[in-house]
């Protein structure tokens, strides 16, 4: 199996996006490692994953894998965060198994029985047919996020051009992404009853989000009814890179103290 881990103390466990790679979330990890030792790993259908998966379990691949992960770590109550689609992963995994974790965190992730929005389901269609469009809108979709979080024309040019970087030593499959979309509408998830662990929800702002509205990964009070919920202030769907430090900074008051308020990280 390949993982990596980045620090040293509290065990911090992230699950990736959809994109399935933990090379796009390196900042994120950087950032947390400030707080713990934090373990990644790339999804189980990523060729380098080294994980096993059979196309019948589906959904079930990444549950199983996250087990793996702490089984194999040894990671002892670990907090649990699940970036985007990890989030799903992140929660399904504390539905079955509260007392195992010491907290979860969301961010911007999709809730069980997620809608797809239209552009998903017309990647899901026809997915390898889609890719051109999906790689070339793809930096018309994260403009106004990313000129929002980086003012600063040499701050948004640094990061552009290291997050290209990471993207093209770890680049994206539209077909396994379609796959996972398929998987998350034919799954049946254990959050029916509240999750008894202590809950952070994070998302970026109503207007820069372009992927999961603030408003859908806010359900995930249904399931966490005494989660704090926080939003991070001008940044969308990848705010957990772009303001990867401000994300740890949240994740911080959370561990140390379970009274994160409401408010925006400006």
């Amino acid at each position: 199996m390949a993982f990596i881990q980045r620090g040293a103390g509290q065990p911090i466990v992230l699950v990736p996006g959809i994109q399935g790679r933990y090379e796009w979330q390196l900042p994120t990890v950087d950032a947390l490692a400030t707080l713990g030792q934090v373990t990644t790993f790339s999804l189980c259908d990523e060729p380098t994953s080294g994980f096993a998966w059979t196309e019948a379990a589906g959904f079930e691949n990444y549950v199983t894998q996250l087990g793996e992960v702490l089984r194999d770590t040894g990671a002892t109550r670990p907090l649990l965060v699940g970036i985007s689609y990890g989030g799903l992963v992140a929660a399904e995994y504390a539905a079955r198994h509260p007392g195992a974790l010491s907290g979860l965190v969301i961010a911007s992730a999709p809730p069980p029985g997620w809608t797809l929005p239209a552009r998903a389901q017309r990647y899901l269609r026809a997915p390898r047919i889609m890719t051109p469009a999906f790689l070339l809108g793809a930096p018309a979709r994260l403009y106004p996020e990313l000129r929002a979080a980086f003012p600063d024309a040499s701050d948004f040019w640094r990061f552009v051009t290291h997050h290209s970087l990471r993207v093209l030593a770890a680049p994206p499959s539209t077909p396994r992404m379609a796959r996972r979309l398929r998987w998350l509408t034919a799954s049946r998830f254990s959050t029916g009853r509240p999750i008894p662990v202590p809950a952070l929800i994070v998302t970026g702002e109503a207007a820069l989000e372009r992927v999961v509205p603030p408003l859908d990964t806010l359900r995930y009070r249904e399931w966490l009814p005494h989660a704090h919920v926080a939003t991070l202030a001008h940044t969308g769907h990848s705010g957990t890179v772009t303001r990867a430090g401000d994300f740890a900074r949240l994740v911080a008051d959370f561990i140390t103290s379970r009274s994160v308020r409401a408010d925006r990280v400006s």
